[in-house]
């Protein structure tokens, strides 16, 4: 039953040590926070990087060239690896573990684009079709490059939505519409999205490459081939990527262990190696978060002891009237629950709030730092055991207190 005359004893001792009770409870309120803080401050800093893999397809793998940095078969370190649409021919034919792949050429010089009397400064894409699936874009309107715009070395073009928002500004679709790229005109076909957060991934446009090596002097020249690959663990993925290397080194004369001489980059892989990461990261907030909290919890049990010693003669003169042990303990322990469990709420309250803040002030194209969000059933779980660590906090004190004896209690000085 609720025992007013008790906790009107407890808030009285609160009362009357206004600064040590404040003290113990800031201890346990700032283990709450930091624990709060730091999840989401962990939880933002994964879904930052995390977007950033989001941008292209989970199992795709990127090839550029590089420089060799060893001899092989006579030929001095230093030779460039030039890629070229035979590579992207000979692996879409010959390989069969591959699903899709475009190669990309990059256009040199200013990337400046018009449409009617605007003008505006976008990345150039020129790629294969399978791109949109490497990419992970998707179309708003209209459609993607194909494989005929290849084959008959077409002038069109797709356009992000971020490039439409800053060049058709009469609000009217440009589908149909010609746009400018280094003057030539390129009939707009399409307009994509995508779902990562960056902006810089919608400020794009595709081009057909065929038709952009034609047009602007490449000649056969890939600057870069992407592709993705069917189901494969990351070991799998690996064997293969070693394969893909071996590859290209029979073929551009180089030494398959020549790490310079072409680089791939495997998203699988990087995947595995970004979680790996960040459980050790995870891992690594639990224990300061824990440790911040359990020095709450010792200064709780600390304090509960001092206030055992100091009310010794009145613990002594209950006893001697008739109090059992049991009420002894329970109003020493309702005292350190109470402590701990307004102090827990405050530090929950306090770390979500400062966590909301700091969301709504996130910059929206940011690509280190997203949605810092709480999992608030580990927010409360972690309340809920700070509830109960106070309450072993307290029982120590409380059992010290309970087999005092009357008489020593009254010659306690």
């Amino acid at each position: 039953m609720f025992d007013i005359d008790k906790w009107e004893e407890i808030f009285s001792t609160i009362k009357k040590n206004k600064l040590r009770t404040f003290l113990t409870g800031f201890s346990v309120a700032w283990g709450i926070f930091m624990l709060i803080v730091l999840l989401g401050a962990g939880k933002g800093l994964e879904n930052g990087i995390h977007s950033n893999f989001d941008a292209d397809a989970a199992n795709s793998i990127w090839i550029f060239p590089g420089q060799t940095s060893k001899p092989f078969n006579g030929v001095q370190p230093g030779k460039y690896v030039r890629l070229t649409n035979e590579d992207y021919e000979r692996l879409k034919h010959e390989n069969k573990k591959i699903e899709r792949i475009s190669g990309r050429y990059n256009i040199r010089g200013n990337d400046l684009i018009s449409y009617k009397d605007e003008y505006g400064t976008f990345g150039i894409n020129t790629v294969h079709p399978d791109m949109e699936v490497i990419e992970n874009s998707f179309q708003i309107e209209g459609r993607f490059i194909n494989k005929i715009d290849i084959e008959k070395l077409r002038k069109v073009a797709v356009i992000g939505d971020l490039v439409e928002k800053a060049l058709c500004k009469n609000g009217k679709s440009p589908i149909g519409e010609y746009i400018k790229i280094r003057g030539v005109p390129f009939k707009v076909v399409g307009i994509y999205s995508e779902n990562s957060n960056s902006d810089a991934e919608r400020r794009r446009v595709y081009v057909p490459i065929s038709t952009a090596q034609m047009v602007f002097s490449g000649g056969n020249s890939v600057n870069n081939i992407a592709l993705t690959v069917k189901d494969m663990t990351a070991e799998e993925s690996e064997q293969f990527e070693k394969k893909l290397k071996a590859s290209f080194a029979a073929n551009h004369n180089f030494d398959k262990e020549d790490d310079r001489a072409i680089f791939i980059q495997n998203n699988q892989e990087n995947i595995k190696e970004f979680r790996n990461a960040f459980q050790g990261i995870r891992l690594f907030i639990w224990i300061i978060g824990i440790g911040t909290i359990i020095a709450g919890i010792v200064g709780v049990s600390n304090i509960m002891i001092i206030v055992v010693k100091e009310r010794t003669k009145e613990i002594g003169i209950r006893k001697a009237i008739g109090a059992t042990p049991w009420s002894v303990v329970s109003s020493v322990l309702q005292e350190s629950i109470l402590i701990t469990s307004f102090a827990g709420y405050i530090g929950l309250v306090l770390g979500v709030a400062v966590m909301e803040i700091i969301a709504k002030n996130i910059p929206e194209d940011s690509m280190m730092f997203k949605n810092p969000d709480i999992d608030i059933s580990v927010a409360i779980s972690a309340t809920i055991l700070l509830v109960i660590s106070g309450s072993f906090a307290g029982y120590i004190p409380a059992r010290r207190a309970a087999k005092i004896k009357p008489v020593v209690a009254l010659r306690d000085e």
